[in-house]
Parts: C-alpha cells; structure tokens; sequence
C-alpha cells in the first residue's frame, strides 16, 4: 500500500480570498505581506471585516520614501476608502493653473 498525505480541502474561491490587510496595521506590515504572497496590491479590511479600500505597493513605497514616513505610520492614516493614495499635496486640476502669458 502506498502511503498518501492528506490534503487540505478546497476553498471556495472569493473576493474575500484576496490577499489583506487591516486598516490598523503598519506600511512595514502591509510591504511584508506583500511581498509574502507575492501580490502587488492588497485589499485594505477594516476592524469588521469589511473592505474599505486597496493599495499598491507602488503607493506604499511611495510614502515610504517620504520624510513623512515612520515605522508607526498605520494604513487607516494615509489611506482613504477606496480612492487612490496620493503622495504630496493634491494637484490643481489644469483649470486652476494660471497660464502664463
């Protein structure tokens, strides 16, 4: 007889199957999980569960490279839900630039 290993049984694949991170953690967590599910965004869950928003690791090494940055820094701070992250301050839009004449 051979012998056999038990496998684990299928997950149900799912939006909550997504790699994630809580909005509580830390951008050192969130770079660490990143790169341990080898994934180049997470969906951001709050203390319920809930999906509150996504981030890129483009985003989050963004912000790292800023002077803005501490080890402390957690996501629900510099993300808001569901829009992009935005480094610096926002950009006026082309109608508020004064043209130079």
């Amino acid at each position: 007889m051979t012998p056999t290993q038990p496998q684990p049984p299928p997950s149900p694949v799912s939006a909550a199957a997504e790699p994630h991170v809580w909005a509580e953690m830390t951008v050192e967590v969130a770079l660490a999980v990143m790169s341990g599910a080898r994934t180049a965004r997470l969906v951001i869950r709050d203390g319920d569960g809930r999906r509150t928003g996504v981030v890129t690791r483009d985003q989050l090494a963004g912000f790292r490279a800023s002077p803005a940055y501490t080890d402390q820094v957690r996501l629900s701070e510099l993300h808001q839900p569901d829009t992009p992250h935005r480094s610096g301050p926002p950009r006026p839009s082309p109608c508020e630039v004064p043209c130079a004449a």
